[in-house]
């Protein structure tokens, strides 16, 4: 029975002292020259879907619910915010290649088709992320658009990804 007192007790002290610890916040309040707004028109119902349902994990300025201060939440919202902007960041979107441009386009069609994006995980909480059909279509029009531009605009060689090693 002591030693159960103890580790209690080294548990809780462990879960006082890492609320201390918290990952640094992905906040801008600045559009950067990079954002893809900067380069390809965003309508407003366009942004209007994008800041409800994709700039949380996908930009450089995330909007934290209040259960972000207590950790290991914290930790777990970073790594996830940190893993969607590894795949796409819209406020970076203009420094990608542009086959990566490209290619984010057309996986952002498909993950939205296919209703992977976004994440379940995110819609559990942020209700207003599930994007209903009217809101799918216009979000792929739009990325089909953009391909569409790309595509205009550089030679097909430049639009193909180069193969890992």
């Amino acid at each position: 029975m002591k030693l159960l007192k103890k580790i209690l007790l080294a548990v809780v002290l462990v879960l006082v002292v890492i609320q201390f610890i918290h990952p640094k916040k992905n906040q801008s309040t600045e559009i950067m020259a990079t954002d893809i707004s900067n380069h390809y028109p965003v309508p407003a119902d366009v942004q209007t879907i994008l800041a409800k349902a994709c700039n949380d994990c996908h930009s450089n300025n995330t909007r934290y619910p209040w259960y972000n201060n207590i950790q290991p939440v914290a930790w777990f919202l970073d790594n996830h915010v940190k893993d969607g902007k590894r795949h796409l960041n819209f406020s970076e979107f203009a420094s990608y290649r542009i086959a990566r441009q490209y290619k984010r386009m057309d996986d952002c069609i498909e993950e939205v088709k296919e209703g992977e994006m976004p994440l379940e995980s995110y819609t559990w909480i942020h209700k207003d992320a599930i994007l209903n059909d009217r809101e799918k279509q216009t979000l792929i029009n739009w990325c089909q658009g953009i391909r569409d531009s790309i595509k205009a605009k550089y030679p097909a060689d430049s639009l193909v990804m180069p193969k890992k090693k």
